[in-house]
């Protein structure tokens, strides 16, 4: 599979860091003061070999030892108090930039248009939630205040061991700068291979998603083993990805070991050197050793912290991508009129016979590129009664639900509800007059309860126990254990039940204008004519649009409108079309034919 990953970039070019530290930035004083704890910490462990030397003078003067020994015990009490108090709150601080990434990412998916989100594939972007935001904790919370705490030791260490002997600093700096050459040669490409690991990944999570919604298809095509192939190649390509990043640490962790290893050799040859010189004391050579090995470990926090915030600052960036995707209107959240007041369902004052829906001019496309989907549309929906979209696949019917539902702007033309034009209303405010049941109904995560009063949550159970009769799902919900509590999927709820399910939660609206696409196309045929009661029903009290598939839908329309290559070609009542339309006819007889086969099926 071809690598359309784009070129990873310097290791720390600034950019990427700014987009790193922007997620820190709210926790700053935190960080600081788990900063200065850490700086506190590291000063006792760098104390520690200063008080070995003295209880070793101590010895060698048949001096008394309560004194260094009452500093060794003080300091391991203090420093175990404030390894305890940095741990839990750069850990606190980790936890909350991952929840503060997780809720802004997923507030920014919910609240993004339609084809913003469909662009890209649904299991990529859930990986941005997940993993990528535990790469970030690590990189936020550790990585900042590990670098400078382990700056500060390195230097420290080589302070106070220039203290000691300036002769063995020397030799130590030496050592110190080969390893930190070798690792400025390494690290880069560490950050990169682990950003091409995260694409993989990510990548990976999206084909997957993608063909697990499909399995049943998969299945049924025998093309289980080519599918996994493709999720595999990610996966594998993934793993390369890791192992050449493993392959480099561990060149750089057995460059550090050695270096450190050499030095600590070099250190003993010329101490000894040294001692049997007269030059140095034998407590100072120990401190200078005790000081070489603790060099260990501000070069592996360094290491561990470099690498960290490489793989910190490829995940920010690519959760920061999502700030990309288009957003619906920034009033959308609560609904208002001037005055700030909550808008109410339905305008008071409209005239019955002003349209509840019209479309003037109308023209959509799905990219700025893009070819029109529909073009010039004009049509007007009465406030009462049903009206039926119908045409050939591609006519553009879908298109048209999309504009009024405001999941697509129109390029040319307006659309006005009430006949006050869309852009006076914010999207919540549109989308409060309407009710909508898709053709391929999905199951919201949660009850069935959750699902009906999804649209609606202050209906009461009375409301809920009517619409479920009306659809004729009242015997299902009393046959399920927990009844209107249990738990629904969509492996466990048919496509016919999942409609009644979509039905029941718009007809619980009683919102002005019911947007069906095709709400009856997998129901039997007593189902269908109980449904068919509702939308008549509804139809005399408010508007009702459906995209038709059935016969029976048509037939029953008060106006049919019937769309060609993205263009409206007739409209008129059902015998009025069959008279004038030849593409209605056919449409009809398709129907016809369907409607017969079906009968037959059942």
């Amino acid at each position: 599979m071809a690598d359309s990953t784009p070129p990873p970039r310097g290791a720390f070019d600034a950019p990427r860091l700014r987009i790193l530290w922007s997620f820190a930035r709210p926790h700053r004083r935190t960080l600081a003061m788990g900063l200065v704890l850490a700086l506190a910490g590291s000063a006792l462990g760098l104390a520690t070999p200063m008080i070995t030397k003295w209880v070793l003078d101590a010895l060698n003067d048949s001096a008394s030892l309560s004194g260094p020994v009452t500093a060794l015990f003080v300091l391991l009490v203090v420093g175990a108090a404030v390894s305890y108090r940095q741990w839990c709150m750069l850990g606190t601080v980790g936890e909350r930039v991952v929840l503060e990434a997780r809720e802004s990412m997923v507030r920014r998916f919910l609240h993004a248009t339609v084809p913003a989100l469909t662009r890209r594939p649904t299991g990529e972007l859930v990986t941005r939630v997940t993993s990528d935001t535990v790469l970030l904790r690590e990189a936020t919370a550790q990585s900042f205040v590990g670098l400078v705490n382990g700056s500060v030791m390195l230097v420290g260490s080589l302070v106070l061991m220039g203290v000691l002997d300036l002769v063995l600093l020397g030799t130590t700096m030496a050592a110190v700068a080969v390893t930190a050459a070798l690792f400025a040669l390494l690290m880069p490409g560490i950050g990169q291979a682990q950003q091409r690991s995260q694409e993989h990944i990510g990548r990976l999570g999206g084909l997957l998603e993608g063909t697990l919604r499909a399995i049943r298809t998969v299945k049924v095509s025998r093309a289980e083993e080519r599918a996994a192939e493709r999720i595999v190649a990610d996966a594998r390509a993934a793993a390369d990805y890791g192992i050449r990043a493993v392959r480099q640490e561990a060149l750089a962790w057995t460059v550090a070991g050695s270096g450190i290893q050499l030095a600590i050799i070099a250190i003993l040859g010329v101490g000894a050197w040294r001692v049997g010189e007269g030059n140095l004391e034998v407590s100072s050579l120990i401190a200078f050793l005790l000081y070489a090995f603790t060099l260990m470990e501000p070069v592996s926090t360094l290491s561990q912290n470099v690498t960290s915030l490489q793989a910190g600052m490829a995940a920010a960036e690519r959760i920061r991508q999502t700030a990309d995707l288009t957003a619906e209107g920034d009033d959308d959240a609560v609904p208002r009129q001037a005055g700030g007041r909550t808008a109410p369902t339905a305008d008071s004052g409209v005239r019955a016979e002003v349209p509840v829906l019209e479309l003037r001019g109308v023209s959509a496309a799905y990219g700025p590129d893009a070819a029109h989907a529909v073009t010039d549309v004009r049509l007007a929906v009465p406030r009462y009664g049903h009206t039926a979209i119908v045409g050939p696949s591609g006519a553009g019917k879908t298109t048209l639900f999309s504009l009024v539902l405001r999941f697509l702007e129109p390029v040319d033309g307006e659309l006005l509800l009430n006949g006050r034009p869309y852009r006076e209303y914010s999207h919540s405010e549109v989308r409060a007059r309407l009710a909508y049941v898709e053709q391929d109904t999905p199951v919201v995560p949660g009850t069935l309860r959750d699902n009906l009063l999804l649209a609606r949550p202050d209906a009461t159970d009375e409301e809920l126990r009517r619409v479920l009769r009306d659809v004729r799902l009242t015997e299902k919900v009393e046959a399920l254990e927990a009844g209107l509590d249990s738990p629904l999927s969509s492996a466990h709820v048919s496509g016919g039940e999942r409609q009644r399910i979509a039905l029941a939660r718009a007809l619980l609206r009683t919102p002005e204008v019911l947007l069906l696409d095709e709400a009856t196309a997998q129901l039997d045929g007593l189902t269908e004519a109980a449904v068919q009661d509702c939308i008549r029903s509804r139809a005399a009290t408010g508007a009702v649009v459906t995209v038709a598939h059935r016969l029976s839908t048509v037939v029953d329309a008060d106006l049919i409108v019937v769309m060609e290559a993205g263009r409206i070609r007739a409209r008129g009542t059902h015998e009025e079309l069959l008279e004038t339309d030849p593409l209605y006819r056919e449409l009809v007889a398709a129907l016809r034919l369907a409607t017969s086969a079906g009968a037959e099926v059942a």
